[in-house]
């Protein structure tokens, strides 16, 4: 069974957002289509969430710290991040703009530990996702979201991990890309882990 996984398109990675990626919108025509193709193929469609209580020590606002510095958070080197996705926030919720997706996956709900992807956080805790996907016997993922240098990356590095078939369509993610190159990079550590990186117009559904 193949699944449609949508990391973070979340209100505050998107214009105007507290964390902001760039030309993040441009992702949304091909996310809505992708998601009603599956759909309309019965097939499964999953949406990850950051979902941070407002104590979230990975916020600068929180640790002392200054936006975009490293730092240590619990014994794990992380970098300070402005609020951003707060539970049951106007941030945190998914693009007015995307598809209704009905099974979400929440990450980043522990204060203690940041969660970059939807299946573990840094700490190795687990979230819901895996649990999710083989109750429904999906063995192949398709990615696409937000961000490519961080969630989707880490996401991806982590299905691959646990077995799963990981097509990364490209034209359906973009990054923060803090170094001008860090997309680029990320999607070569994914194509050398396993990934096959492919481009929406690739992608057939009627095999």
């Amino acid at each position: 069974m193949r699944g449609l996984l949508v990391v973070d398109v979340q209100n505050d990675f998107c214009q105007g957002g507290a964390l902001e990626v760039k030309q993040a919108e441009e992702i949304i025509p091909v996310v809505n289509e992708l998601i009603d193709r599956f759909t309309d193929r019965g097939e499964v469609v999953v949406a990850t969430m950051d979902w941070h209580p407002a104590d979230h020590g990975s916020f600068a606002s929180n640790s002392g710290g200054k936006v975009g510095e490293m730092g240590d958070l619990c014994g794990i080197s992380q970098i300070w991040w402005p609020d951003h996705c707060v539970q049951n926030t106007h941030g945190a919720e998914l693009h007015p703009e995307l598809r209704f997706v009905q099974d979400k996956i929440h990450k980043g709900t522990n204060s203690k530990v940041d969660s970059y992807s939807g299946f573990y956080s840094a700490s190795r805790e687990e979230t819901d996702l895996d649990q999710f996907l083989k109750e429904r016997k999906v063995d192949t993922l398709y990615v696409v979201g937000l961000a490519t240098d961080y969630c989707v990356k880490f996401t991806v590095m982590d299905a691959l991990k646990l077995g799963y078939k990981v097509y990364l369509v490209a034209d359906g993610c973009r990054g923060v890309n803090l170094s001008p190159s860090d997309s680029d990079d990320a999607i070569r550590e994914m194509r050398e882990g396993g990934a096959v990186i492919v481009s929406s117009r690739d992608i057939v559904l009627d095999q």
